[in-house]
């Protein structure tokens, strides 16, 4: 097992798994857990960063200039060893660097550099997907964290909600059974900006915006502290737990599963961002915690 890398301030704690770089707990000034138990009953993840791909390839496999490649749902970082490259008391910086193995899915050349920093009762996440070829390279990335439902408070997990920054007229993508996006849409669960957590949300998967207008969310219930997450670089967003679990996953995607069937390149799929020969694509997200 490979050892977290902690950092912490007087208001926060953190510790970072180097396999995925995954952010694996937060914790408050008193050490009460805010993410996951991670329970195998439900699901061993954390807060696994997708890339290069976010949600599941038709047929598991990508096109780039006609050749398919082997492709897992949300990529393969999240299941390999990220170097530390820098460390202090309240800051770590993690890369992952394209190699033999990445190259049979992926043939691009890249380095992914996952930053993590504490600042008062926020923690920023920066990753910066960079491009070290000389052709354009196509991506998606996305975050994946999963907070304690309910958060350790006090209040009922059926008293907890997700509140939206901005109205979102727009429905939610449904699900196919391959997990790839169906075509469609499906009315909003919204009840005046606001998702009032139940297990009957999930019963067919996650939630998925294609088109959020918000930046942030507030997570949590009436009574006692909540998190704010804030991605203002994802145009998409995901919401997703499995009934009965102890947690909910509020995930900011720059990128989407496949259209059900899709058989067209990566470039060309919906959520796609192009990083150009020796350029970098930087996305955020915070969680600060409120109250």
């Amino acid at each position: 097992m490979t050892d977290w890398i902690t950092i912490a301030n007087d208001h926060l704690s953190a510790a970072i798994n180097p396999l995925g770089a995954e952010l694996s707990s937060l914790k408050d000034a008193d050490g009460r857990e805010l993410m996951t138990e991670a329970d195998p009953a439900f699901w061993t993840g954390r807060a696994p960063l997708l890339f290069p791909v976010v949600g599941k390839p038709a047929g598991e496999v990508i096109r780039v200039a006609g050749r398919e490649y082997p492709m897992k749902q949300h990529g393969f970082a999240r299941r390999m060893p990220f170097a530390l490259i820098d460390h202090g008391p309240a800051h770590a910086t993690f890369r992952l660097t394209a190699n033999d193995e990445t190259r049979a899915h992926y043939p691009f050349a890249f380095t992914l550099d996952a930053s993590y920093r504490l600042d008062g009762a926020t923690l920023a996440i920066d990753v910066a997907v960079n491009n070290a070829g000389d052709t354009d390279m196509p991506a998606s990335f996305g975050f994946h964290p999963a907070f304690a439902w309910p958060l350790p408070y006090g209040c009922d997990r059926a008293d907890h909600r997700i509140t939206f920054a901005q109205d979102e007229p727009g429905g939610v993508r449904p699900i196919a059974a391959d997990g790839t996006i169906a075509a469609g849409e499906m009315p909003s669960p919204l009840d005046g900006g606001v998702l009032h957590l139940s297990d009957d949300l999930f019963a067919h998967d996650a939630l998925v915006w294609d088109q959020v207008r918000s930046a942030r969310v507030v997570y949590g219930a009436d009574d006692g502290p909540s998190l704010e997450i804030a991605f203002p670089d994802t145009p998409m967003l995901g919401i997703w737990t499995k009934p009965g679990a102890r947690f909910i996953c509020v995930e900011p995607w720059h990128g989407i599963a496949d259209p059900q069937g899709y058989a067209g390149e990566l470039k060309d799929k919906p959520g796609i961002f192009i990083v150009p020969p020796g350029g970098a694509k930087h996305i955020a997200m915070s969680i600060t915690l409120r109250g």
